[in-house]
């Protein structure tokens, strides 16, 4: 059985609460939920699977804690390692830049030897573009728990099945 931690960066909360959601669902241990400003590379070594969560800020830019964080994961034999991510954003204030944090850590991870998993279709989210759709899908979750909460456990559900599908 894989062995998954869940790293997040949050501001105010959210992705944090999205973060324990998610290992609410997946059965993860509390012990397996860190915050990404703590993140070490020995964490990193005793995961199989690594869930990785951010806000977007700004003009789509990583939440805070995942500037020192990421280049932590890098450094990290990822080789063996799946990954999914996940991010909270806005699609209507900021619809032009919806979730990109997903596709920051993207970006910054693919060329580290990792197994992607997770990615989402985009139908059903109304936003005008985003970095986090990569070959046609977002490549990770994209939550807005401002103007979509009211899908954000079925949304939570249907990631959760395909995580636990693509890690075998």
């Amino acid at each position: 059985m894989n062995r998954i931690g869940i790293f997040y960066g949050s501001t105010t909360g959210t992705t944090e609460d999205v973060a324990r959601r998610i290992a609410a669902k997946l059965g993860v241990a509390g012990a397996d939920i860190h915050d990404a400003s703590s993140l070490t590379e020995s964490m990193i070594e005793g995961y199989d699977v690594l869930l990785l969560g951010s806000s977007t800020w700004g003009d789509g830019e990583l939440q805070d804690d995942w500037y020192d964080a990421i280049k932590v994961v890098k450094k990290a034999d990822l080789s063996h390692k799946f990954i999914g991510l996940f991010g909270c954003g806005d699609c209507e204030s900021y619809s032009d830049t919806f979730c990109d944090a997903i596709g920051v850590l993207y970006e910054e991870l693919k060329e580290t030897g990792c197994t992607f998993c997770g990615a989402v279709d985009t139908s059903g989210y109304g936003f005008g573009s985003s970095i986090a759709v990569v070959n046609g899908k977002f490549a990770g979750l994209p939550l807005d728990e401002s103007n979509e909460d009211g899908k954000t456990d079925a949304r939570i559900d249907n990631w959760v099945e395909l995580i636990r599908k693509e890690i075998g």
